[in-house]
């Protein structure tokens, strides 16, 4: 199964963005999708449904952080290593979609305010925009990670 494909199985059913995207990523690296769902959870919608960074996007750094990012024994080049490539996925991610911020990402309407939610799933959003920005983002770190 292709990632993108594994990423969009586990949106379809019913994880978040942060959580489809890092637990397609995270069993590589020995954290089982279970644990990596549960550590993704908080991430989702934007952290918490807070709207902010995008949860696919968040998902993605922490596939990033598993597989380049500064542990105890590492180098310090390490981090400014993770750093480049997150900002290698921002500019990808911003440039395909405008913005990392999930309610930018969802034409500013706030999932906090019952009429813009209800314009959310009238719309579709969660079951048209959301799969996208998921599959975006696992392909941005497939690339990065191929390019290794």
């Amino acid at each position: 199964m292709k990632l993108t494909e594994q990423s969009q199985k586990y949106f379809g059913q019913g994880f978040n963005c942060s959580q489809s995207v890092f637990a397609t990523f995270a069993p590589r690296f020995g954290l089982s999708a279970n644990d990596s769902l549960k550590v993704a959870c908080a991430f989702g919608a934007g952290m918490g449904r807070q709207q902010q960074t995008c949860g696919a996007v968040t998902g993605a750094l922490m596939a990033l952080g598993l597989k380049y990012g500064k542990g105890v024994d590492d180098n310090k080049d390490s981090k400014s290593q993770t750093y480049a490539r997150t900002k290698l996925l921002f500019d990808k991610f911003i440039e395909m979609h405008g913005s990392i911020n999930c309610r930018e990402l969802l034409d500013g309407l706030d999932m906090s305010n019952s009429e813009d939610m209800e314009c959310i799933q009238k719309e579709k959003m969660f079951e048209t925009r959301c799969p996208e920005y998921v599959a975006t983002a696992t392909k941005i770190v497939e690339q990065i990670f191929e390019a290794e």
